[in-house]
């Protein structure tokens, strides 16, 4: 193809360099995997075109920025803590963030059947408000179950086994099983295990018994340590200080741009059609493609198209969404906590969290804010409902509980996201392994990422999982990225020993 036969717009002189650029790199998807990869590259001298359908880059960890009159509101999109087993993403980020990347102490509780319990567990406030019969009933219920499936060996085939196998049925019950199905919208017996070994692998009654007993527990589980480390300003602004450091080094990011088809022969990615908001369309002919983007859509995209048995296989996996309420308040703080839990079927909405106790500069310092998350499967009723009715449903049961008051809001907003939990169902694994097989065969691809992998995914893993996509292509040999960033106990375990914190008061 000919530089005369492309209509490329004058307005973007950038674009024409990139077209002709004899190995680009292009990444799809400006989340914490994508930009880890173009930020490992850029360090490394080479360059990447970047493609982000979004007005800006973080993925589900970008921070928002709501601007009422003179005062300015920062949220992201849920609590992201960092914390990491990998002292390398550690020094990743400081080297990003420097000074604006500051230790935070954690405060976190549950509220279940009309009480508040810390998290982690505190035995003797745990005690008084189950009370003792109720406890005795979770300790046989517990005993019971280690028996059935320890010394009896009965197999662990779902979610709800493994469940039970550690936690006995009755404690199970009271605030995991409900939660998880709260999450996912199917019942526990029809979530695979493996849900349960990424995520709390290592977490048991008698690993959370220690650890309330024991606080200087330095192996204690990353959902039961004491501080986090979290930018100043957001999240967000990882990825945000990435953007500008890649693109003041010759990378650049397009937002509000997608792919619109990928081309492939011969088991190779040969082009890259993309729609972007700076005058139509480019083509790219890549050396290397990198892809966080969902992994269904990826598979809709290959031209020619993916065998029939791939494209099945990939429109089994499913996802599940989220609304989010996020309201502003007229007051300098709400609670106490980072975040709290509601396990309990009958509140609508399953974590809220107060940016502010995150970093004070989430907030101005005489206001604060709540973000409140629903889980959803899009297009049901809460995916559906007006704004004003989710914000009067939801502080129907805030003021109920006692967290906040109507009197005290100055507004509020809604959102939504699609494609924010991979479901773990039971089937699922077989139907992941074709596709990323058959993914993972073309020779210069590299899926990475929540989205890409289809795998539930933390904040550190992902960036490691781009880091290791980057080093995959810097180094000429694929790394195994399905388990960048796996770890042998609890998936969230981490150390904050050797870290040199910045307190941010």
């Amino acid at each position: 193809m000919d530089e005369a036969d492309l209509k490329i717009p004058e307005r973007s002189p950038t674009l024409r360099a990139y077209l002709f650029m004899d190995t680009p790199i292009v990444i799809l998807g400006a989340g914490p995997a994508g930009m880890a990869a173009a930020m490992t590259l850029s360090d490394a001298g080479k360059n990447a075109i970047v493609i982000e359908k979004d007005t800006q880059v973080g993925g589900l960890a970008k921070t928002l920025l709501f601007q009422e009159g003179d005062d300015l509101f920062r949220t992201d999109i849920g609590p992201h803590r960092f914390f990491s087993k990998n002292p390398f993403l550690y020094q990743f980020v400081e080297n990003i963030l420097h000074e604006q990347w500051v230790e935070v102490p954690r405060q976190t509780r549950q509220y279940i059947d009309g009480k508040f319990y810390a998290y982690p567990i505190i035995p003797l406030q745990a005690l008084k408000n189950i009370g003792p019969l109720r406890a005795c009933g979770m300790g046989f219920s517990y005993l019971k179950g280690a028996a059935e499936f320890g010394l009896f060996k009965k197999p662990i085939r779902t979610f709800e086994d493994y469940i039970i196998r550690h936690f006995g049925k009755k404690l199970g019950s009271f605030n995991m099983l409900n939660y998880t199905e709260k999450i996912w919208g199917i019942p526990c017996a029809a979530i695979h295990p493996d849900w349960a070994k990424q995520r709390i692998k290592g977490l048991n009654v008698r690993s959370a018994l220690k650890n309330a007993f024991k606080k200087n527990n330095k192996k204690q589980p990353k959902s039961l340590v004491d501080s986090f480390f979290y930018p100043q300003y957001g999240t967000g602004l990882i990825y945000e200080t990435i953007q500008k450091k890649i693109e003041t080094r010759g990378s650049t990011v397009y937002t509000k741009s997608t792919p619109a088809q990928i081309r492939h022969k011969n088991g190779t990615i040969t082009e890259v059609i993309i729609e972007t908001d700076r005058g139509g369309s480019m083509t790219v002919s890549p050396a290397h493609l990198v892809n966080s983007i969902p992994i269904q859509q990826f598979i809709s995209l290959l031209h020619p198209a993916a065998p029939e048995e791939i494209q099945h296989a990939a429109n089994q996996l499913k996802w599940r969404s989220q609304v989010y309420l996020f309201i502003t308040f007229n007051k300098p703080s709400i609670m106490r906590d980072n975040w709290i839990y509601f396990p309990d079927t009958h509140i609508p909405f399953g974590r809220i969290s107060e940016m502010k106790n995150f970093s004070a500069d989430m907030s101005p310092q005489d206001k604060t804010s709540l973000f409140i998350e629903f889980f959803v499967t899009k297009g049901n009723t809460l995916w559906n409902m007006e704004n004003n009715a989710l914000f009067s449903l939801t502080m129907d049961h805030l003021e109920k509980i006692g967290i906040c008051s109507r009197t005290d809001v100055r507004a509020y907003y809604t959102f939504k996201k699609s494609h924010v939990y991979p479901v773990y169902d039971l089937t699922y694994k077989t139907h992941l392994e074709t596709v990323t097989s058959y993914l993972d065969s073309l020779t210069n691809l590299y899926t990475i990422g929540r989205p890409g992998r289809f795998k539930y995914t933390n904040q550190d893993h992902s960036l490691e999982m781009g880091i290791a996509a980057a080093k995959s292509i810097l180094e000429n040999k694929k790394y195994d990225l399905e388990h960048a960033g796996s770890e042998d106990d609890y998936f969230e375990s981490g150390t904050l020993a050797g870290m040199q914190a910045h307190t941010h008061q």
